[in-house]
């Protein structure tokens, strides 16, 4: 240990001062242990932090004052809770929506900041479980993007990528072409490696960023209109690439279903302010790409 400290005072780096990062806007420990599962913890304008707590089925708030947390959203299979959830995502005007499958049923809630029901609706087809990372469904009604006007979600089984729908149910529009996969002859197999992230860009527009097969992500403009495509490449992903299969083994779902096992390359994904791309890989690393996706 003695080298390197004399080489750095020789160097005058020795005075140079450490700094320490502190965490901002954090939980404290006896607020955050209450939860079983914390997925999601989203800041609405006026510092409230909402939690969704998948394994507790419920969603809770917390004032800026980080002093405290009150339950807003409890388990249930009935209208106004939820039941087997699988994605929660709040918008600007402070209303949030959770996406749930009671009964292996595709739900879509939408609430006020309150916790009061604002609607919803069912998917007509049931929710499949292709892509899943660590107990976690990352397609179909899990995928969703939240506007405050409309929903967003991969929908690959429509002949879309994403499919629009307004907060009653009523399919606004579908955009999006499905990328050829070379095994289009196994639906299944080939509406899992097309099942992607939607997410909204503030500076406007879309980003698709597909999770399971060839990595890679698409820009579309505002009106659906396909702006760009980028392969996600580096180190990282070279495991991942290398050991890719041809063919996927079958499993038995909860319900019954047998489906392919299609591991995915990408965990999470989101667009921050300026309009940047953040892209989890399922190993620990995220990517992050500007407006031309570079």
């Amino acid at each position: 240990m003695l080298l390197p400290v004399l080489l750095a005072t020789s160097l005058g780096l020795a005075a140079l001062p450490v700094e320490t990062l502190q965490s901002i806007r954090a939980l404290p420990a006896h607020i955050a242990g209450r939860f079983a599962e914390l997925a999601a913890c989203e800041q609405a304008r006026d510092g409230t932090l909402f939690v969704f707590d998948r394994r507790a089925h419920a969603v809770s708030t917390v004032p800026p004052s980080r002093d405290s947390a009150r339950t807003i959203i409890q388990i249930g299979a009935e209208p106004g809770r939820i039941l087997r959830p699988l994605a929660f995502d709040l918008a600007a005007d402070g209303t949030f929506v959770v996406a749930d499958a009671p009964f292996g049923q595709g739900r879509v809630q939408i609430f006020f900041e309150t916790g009061a029901s604002l609607g919803g609706f069912s998917l007509p087809t049931r929710e499949l479980p292709l892509i899943i990372l660590d107990g976690l469904v990352l397609n179909g009604v899990a995928s969703l993007e939240y506007t405050g006007s409309a929903v967003l979600m991969s929908r690959p089984e429509s002949g879309s990528l994403v499919n629009e729908y307004a907060v009653d149910g009523r399919t606004i529009r579908a955009f999006g072409a499905l990328r050829p996969t070379g095994h289009e002859a196994d639906r299944d197999v080939h509406l899992a490696l097309n099942a992607g992230l939607v997410l909204a860009n503030p500076a406007g527009g879309y980003f698709y960023v597909f999770v399971a097969g060839e990595p890679a992500f698409r820009k579309y403009d505002a009106k659906g209109n396909l702006v760009f495509e980028r392969h996600i490449q580096g180190i990282e992903l070279d495991e991942y690439i290398r050991t890719r299969p041809t063919s996927w083994p079958r499993w038995r779902t909860e319900d019954g279903l047998v489906v392919p096992l299609v591991r995915p390359a990408v965990r999470a994904g989101a667009v921050d302010a300026d309009g940047r791309l953040w892209i989890s890989l399922a190993e620990p690393y995220t990517y992050v790409y500007d407006a031309d996706g570079d």
